[in-house]
Parts: structure tokens; C-alpha cells; sequence
């Protein structure tokens, strides 16, 4: 856990991450795009921020996404506890990526659940695994 780091040196460790960080909140509003996120999905943090995750969720897939992350949202952890899962994403170009990615809920000891943190690896071999 960081000890009293200043804010800016957390927010250039969350910038500069070699892997892709997003945090949206209770409604799957993208808050926070690092630049790793940039280079993976092709938008800049401007076109992102505050629009719906839907942006880099393949059609298919947003129906279960949409429950899974609403039951988080209620449960305050998510299904897989941190583990990393193989699923596929969109870029800007609309081309498919697969993408091994790790989802942790951020809880605050007053507010309650606030929403959802990604870090995620683009991976460049395709598995059959991937929804």
C-alpha cells in the first residue's frame, strides 16, 4: 500500500503504467485513461472520458458485461476476484483485440462502492478461451 505518496507522483505512476488502467464509476462512466489505454484502444483520454464503456465493449458481449458489472456495483467485489480473464475488446478502428484483463471494485469506508478499476494487457496471440 503507497504511504503518503504526493498525488503527483501517484498520478505519473498511474500515467506512465506500462499497462492499461481504467476506472469507471458506479454507472460505467470512464473516469481515468492512461496513456497505456491510449496506445491499446486508439482514443485519447479526451474522447473517453466520461462516455460509457460501451466504447470498447464489442456489442455481443455488453449484455452480460452490463449484469456482471451492476452486480458488482451491489456486491462491492467482483466474480473473479481479481483474477485476470481472456476477452475481447474494440479498438477505435473497430478491429477486435484480445485482451487479458483484471477488474477490482474501489470501495470507500464512508461512500460505499464508487466503481470499477481494469489494468489490462493486450494479448497477441489469440486463445480460444476469449468470449
Amino acid at each position: 500500500m503507497a504511504h503518503d505518496l504526493p498525488a503527483p507522483l501517484c498520478a505519473a505512476i498511474l500515467e506512465q503504467s506500462a499497462d492499461t488502467i481504467i476506472y469507471a464509476d458506479r454507472e460505467g462512466c470512464i473516469q481515468l485513461w492512461n496513456a497505456a489505454a491510449e496506445r491499446m484502444f486508439g482514443f485519447t483520454a479526451e474522447q473517453v472520458l466520461g462516455q460509457s464503456l460501451d466504447i470498447i465493449i464489442p456489442e455481443r458481449l455488453r449484455e452480460p458485461h452490463w449484469a456482471g458489472y451492476r452486480m458488482a456495483m451491489e456486491n462491492g467485489r467482483t466474480k473473479h476476484a481479481g483474477r485476470p480473464i481472456l476477452t475481447k475488446a474494440l479498438h477505435q478502428s473497430g478491429k477486435m483485440l484480445y485482451v487479458e484483463m483484471s477488474f477490482a471494485v474501489v470501495n470507500d469506508p464512508e461512500r460505499g462502492t464508487l466503481g470499477a478499476v481494469a489494468i489490462a494487457r493486450e494479448q497477441l496471440e489469440t486463445k480460444t478461451s476469449a468470449k
